[in-house]
């Protein structure tokens, strides 16, 4: 989108509750990082002998904390996990290695055995509205999952994009697994484009949500809209204690469309971000910091606004998830079709961004961590703007270095 449109309605934050002392108390503040869209209009099992099983929670890189990763490293990919699937989106790995995967068009949660491929459709999340980039977007676990088997997704409503939770019983049937849905958060900005849709836990146990600027360009420079953002919140939904602007969910502003999250080993956050036609962005977030959009794409000479880590041309990126693994940041490229490796040293890129998968598998939406040098990467060429080819999309193991 070119110029500023008008305002859409609904995008004013509304709180609907206090925040408890207790919470203000234990609350840790974090750095963070922001992400990136697709670009352009929407269009209209498991293999291997041997398979691993790695565990579902994101561990550590086995590198040393602050050891600087080499200027050049390497992926694999071991092997396929499933396939078969219709527009997957999100993706939370179980505490026993088997994953969640969401799909953006049919609004299902699907489980996938990691050891054999095997799918199990959990249900149907009701309310989910999709269309062009919205639909079943972003899924995390509770960091209480153990105890209270809670997910968390984000979708597209028919008024707006809004964070659910639900309860997993997997002793119920499959296709009734899963609990009616809790709005904890609503009122973020819905577009047939920039919807956002990224969520994930942090290590202080907040809930970090990505949005997009629906195409409305003006949303990401107002502190009072939530579009354009990366918001922080308590697991129920309130603005989470230490946030940079007081009673406000945001963390960070001056986005175009977040689609990655992701900390390293120093628990700093970084977030991927589609620019418009000039500059796709990887950032490392600072709380309360200013990303420039659309006042800026890429680098600025702006002291006001926050550089980023790296920028890629969007023909060769169009970034969507992130991931942190081996010392560097792994990020999926849509458009550009391809797994980019960025070295860290701090929040610098340590050396130049390496490339890898170049049009093996085509469009990359997903990449999670799957315990030490490996990853679940997803593709996503069933979402209208791919080539699907036969057994897409598909969910592989990455090793990395």
């Amino acid at each position: 989108m070119t110029g500023r449109t008008r305002r859409v309605e609904g995008t004013k934050i509304v709180h609907h509750r206090a925040v408890t002392a207790v919470l203000a108390a234990a609350a840790l503040l974090l750095t963070a990082g922001c992400s990136a869209d697709d670009g352009g209009p929407p269009d209209g099992a498991g293999s291997a002998a041997s398979p691993s099983r790695t565990t579902g929670q994101s561990s550590p890189s086995g590198r040393a904390t602050g050891e600087t990763p080499p200027a050049k490293g390497s992926a694999e990919v071991v092997r396929t996990v499933a396939t078969g699937l219709d527009s997957p989106w999100g993706l939370a790995p179980l505490p026993d290695g088997d994953l969640l995967v969401s799909s953006r068009d049919e609004g299902t949660i699907t489980r996938v055995d990691t050891g054999t491929g095997r799918k199990t459709e959990l249900g149907e999340v009701p309310g989910v509205s999709p269309a062009g980039e919205g639909g079943l977007l972003g899924l995390a676990l509770s960091p209480d999952y153990a105890s209270d088997h809670m997910v968390y997704a984000y979708f597209t409503s028919a008024s707006d994009n809004r964070v659910v939770r639900m309860l997993y019983d997997e002793d119920k049937p499959s296709g009734e697994q899963l609990g009616a849905p809790d709005t904890i958060f609503k009122g973020i900005p819905k577009g047939v484009i920039h919807n956002g849709g990224r969520i994930a836990f942090g290590p202080d146990r907040m809930l970090y949500v990505g949005t997009g600027e629906s195409g409305d360009t003006g949303l990401s420079q107002d502190r009072e809209s939530l579009g354009g953002k990366i918001l922080r919140l308590t697991p129920e939904g309130e603005p989470a204690p230490g946030n940079p602007f007081a009673d406000s969910p945001v963390h960070s502003y001056g986005h175009r469309n977040v689609q990655g999250l992701a900390w390293d080993s120093g628990q700093r956050l970084f977030a991927s971000e589609f620019g418009q036609e000039t500059w796709d962005e990887l950032n490392a977030i600072k709380p309360g910091d200013n990303y420039g959009w659309p006042e800026a794409e890429g680098r600025s000479d702006d002291s006001g606004f926050h550089d980023p880590v790296a920028q890629w041309s969007t023909d060769e990126a169009s970034p969507s998830g992130i991931a942190y693994a081996e010392g560097s940041i792994w990020m999926a490229g849509l458009r550009g079709q391809r797994l980019w490796r960025i070295p860290l040293e701090g929040t610098r890129a340590a050396a130049a961004p390496q490339a890898f998968l170049e049009g093996e598998y085509g469009r990359l939406r997903t990449v999670v961590p799957a315990g030490g040098d490996r990853l679940w990467l997803v593709t996503s060429n069933t979402d209208g703007r791919g080539a699907p080819k036969d057994g897409d999309d598909r969910i592989l193991e990455v090793r990395v270095r």
